[in-house]
């Protein structure tokens, strides 16, 4: 056991092939670095077995599934019901990751929204947070948000948030919360920290979207859960206390949107 600040990567892809054969170091090497539990993320309905696999097989891993946004056209639509039915797993924590992402795939666009729309559905059934995934569509995402949540409510986070101040805001008018990645601590992402500075800390996750988006001095270089603990250094300065405080209130924050994780936690 670490003497470090406990902390939650909130988004991360074990299932990757960049981890293959690595999972037992890379456990290790979160928790040495003070990571203590981590949400790992389907993409692709097609590979839940794998990712729920991972789940089973070590304790400090949960899961969520969903169609990213990229796939909405190449994968077969999902349905409320194909979500919910997994959720009954007792480690499957959210719905996602969904979204918008116009900046490759913008000719998808509609049916993108209506795969949004159908995990939007499953989050309120199953009152599991919904995981949001948005890029270059900041309008139509904060748009079909707010008309659902009007619809009936739900809980959300926005993922490795690197939006616009706009969407932050409506975000954050709703309840959601934001999740800090490693895009965070690179240098020139100064107006994204001023963005998180002006949030409520109590809405504030961190994450990796391991492999990808490594914080400095690794940016470039294959990203893992243990580098949470560099992005949440980098957190504790934007908002100004200490990694101790930054870690605790973030694990607070985790534990109160994915309940299921903490009840997990709490009776094991």
């Amino acid at each position: 056991m670490t003497d470090k600040p406990q902390i939650v990567d909130s988004h991360c892809h074990l299932d990757f092939p960049d981890f293959d054969g690595e999972h037992e170091a890379l456990i290790q090497r979160a928790a040495a670095a003070g990571v203590a539990r981590m949400v790992t993320i389907c993409t692709k309905l097609a590979n839940i077995d794998r990712v729920r696999a991972l789940a089973e097989k070590y304790e400090p891993v949960f899961f969520a599934a969903g169609t990213h946004p990229m796939s909405a056209a190449e994968e077969p639509l999902t349905s409320p019901e194909e979500l919910i039915a997994l959720s009954r797993h007792p480690k499957f924590v959210g719905i996602g990751e969904t979204g918008l992402d116009y900046h490759y795939t913008a000719d998808s666009a509609d049916i993108q929204q209506q795969s949004l729309r159908i995990h939007i559905d499953a989050a309120r059934q199953t009152g599991l947070p919904l995981i949001i995934h948005a890029r270059a569509a900041d309008d139509d995402m904060a748009r079909i948000l707010t008309q659902e949540h009007r619809a009936g409510a739900f809980s959300c986070v926005m993922h490795c948030f690197s939006s616009g101040p706009e969407l932050a805001q409506t975000a954050l008018d709703l309840g959601f919360y934001l999740s800090m990645s490693g895009i965070a601590a690179f240098p020139k992402s100064r107006d994204l920290r001023e963005i998180f500075a002006a949030a409520p800390i109590d809405r504030i996750l961190v994450e990796t979207d391991s492999p990808y988006l490594a914080p400095p001095p690794h940016r470039g270089k294959r990203n893992e859960p243990a580098y949470t603990a560099l992005t949440a250094a980098v957190g504790a300065e934007v908002f100004g206390v200490d990694l101790a405080e930054f870690a605790a209130q973030t694990t607070a924050n985790f534990d109160r949107l994915f309940a299921k994780a903490a009840r997990y936690k709490a009776a094991a």
